[in-house]
Formats: C-alpha cells, sequence, structure tokens
C-alpha cells in the first residue's frame, strides 16, 4: 500500500491550492473546488458520491453542468459559480477521505513497484499522478514513461531527472507553478538517495 506521509501531504496541498467554484485555476484545468478536486476530469457519480455530503442540491446540480469541460470551456462558466462556497474542513474532509486514497491507488497502478521504493519518492509520484494522471500515450507522457520503467529499479535519480525534464512542456507558458511543482518533487526523490 502506497505511503502517504506528512512531506507528501504538505507538497499536495501546497501546489493544489483551495478552490472555490467561481476561479478557473488556468491552463488545461476544470472547474477547480475544494483541495485540487477538478471537476473537468471525475465522473458525475463520482462527484455526486464524493460531495453529496457537504453541497446543497441545488449546488451538486449546477456544478455537474461542467464536468468535463476543461481549458476555456470551464473558464467562461466559472463566473456562474460565484455564489457557491466550498468551506475549508468540507475541502480537507473530501481530499484526506476519497480523493488522497483514489490517487494512491492510481499512482500504484501506473508505476509498478511504487511501494517498494522510499516514502517521500513514493509521496512525490503521487503528487506527480495527481496532478498529471496515468496517461502513457504521446509525446508529452515520455518524461512519464521513463518514470514508470525507472520505478521498478529504484533508480532514484533517473526518477528525479524524468521529473525535471517535464518542465519542458510548460517553460514560457506563464505556468510556473508547474515547473516549481517538478522541481519540488524532485527534491523530494533526491531526498531519498541512501535510505
Amino acid at each position: 500500500m502506497l505511503i502517504v506521509n506528512d512531506k507528501a501531504k504538505q507538497l499536495i496541498l501546497e501546489f493544489e491550492g483551495k478552490y472555490q467554484p467561481g476561479r478557473w485555476p488556468g491552463g488545461g484545468s476544470g472547474i477547480t473546488i475544494g483541495i485540487g478536486y477538478d471537476l473537468g476530469y471525475v465522473t458525475v457519480d463520482q462527484f455526486g458520491s464524493d460531495w453529496e455530503p457537504y453541497l446543497s442540491a441545488d449546488a451538486l446540480v449546477r456544478l455537474k453542468t461542467v464536468i468535463g469541460k476543461t481549458g476555456i470551456a470551464a473558464k467562461n462558466r466559472a463566473p456562474r459559480f460565484l455564489d457557491i462556497k466550498i468551506k475549508p474542513q468540507d475541502a480537507e474532509s473530501v481530499f484526506f477521505n476519497r480523493t488522497l486514497p483514489l490517487h494512491a491507488l492510481r499512482t500504484e497502478q501506473a508505476l509498478p513497484g511504487v511501494t517498494s521504493l522510499p516514502a517521500d519518492a513514493q509521496g512525490a509520484l503521487l503528487s506527480l499522478v495527481f496532478n498529471r494522471g496515468t496517461s502513457m500515450v504521446g509525446e508529452r507522457r515520455l518524461e512519464m514513461r521513463g518514470i514508470r520503467d525507472a520505478v521498478p529499479k529504484k533508480d532514484l535519480p533517473e526518477i528525479a531527472a524524468q521529473l525535471r525534464s517535464m518542465k519542458r512542456l510548460w517553460v514560457g507558458k506563464g505556468l510556473d507553478g508547474l515547473l516549481r511543482r517538478r522541481e519540488a518533487e524532485a527534491k523530494l526523490v533526491e531526498g531519498c538517495e541512501g535510505q
């Protein structure tokens, strides 16, 4: 089972931030609520299951209309939700009880052998999958495949190098948060060497 230690949680929390539905985070994101809960990349059923205990019936119905919408389509719809407010304690509950366990499972499935790495490396890769998903297809996923191949070898320097190499995707595109996140993940992996 994937270890999600405090360093990993802090890293993810730092870069995911807390969102209200009326504010679109940018890039290829959808409307994002709570702690990094991106409605552009969930199903209607998943959203309902995760958020029904915390949102009114009206808010649930309205937010379901933007599930699967990303980029400009999400940006244009964000102002419609300025009146919907996510309570901090609700955001944390969904994050710790629903979102993190789901992404931990996805990380284990996408990166076989990840649970044999030191805890900090596991956390760095959880952060990566949380942010980028699990796809290994296409030129933009070159480094994801490199990480997948390095994990069973426990090649921490290669994992860190692949995380840094991935920054090529966002240089000069106004997405400095992604550059900082990949660097933080790489440093977390490098901190494991000798453990």
